[in-house]
């Protein structure tokens, strides 16, 4: 699954690990994450985020 970046800090989303502290249950694509969703590290909106350019 695709990973995304958050453009404010550089925290990572792991759909394989999700954001269980922030609702979010390991297995769920990014797309499917509720847009009221924020970066469990800074508070960025979800638009905040890019897909991370896997190398």
């Amino acid at each position: 699954m695709q990973q995304w970046i958050c453009e404010s800090c550089g925290y990572i989303y792991d759909p394989s690990e999700g954001d269980p502290d922030g609702g979010i249950p390991p297995g769920t694509a990014f797309e499917d994450i509720p847009a009221t969703w924020v970066c469990p590290v800074c508070g960025a909106r979800k638009d905040a985020f890019e897909p991370l350019d896997p190398r």
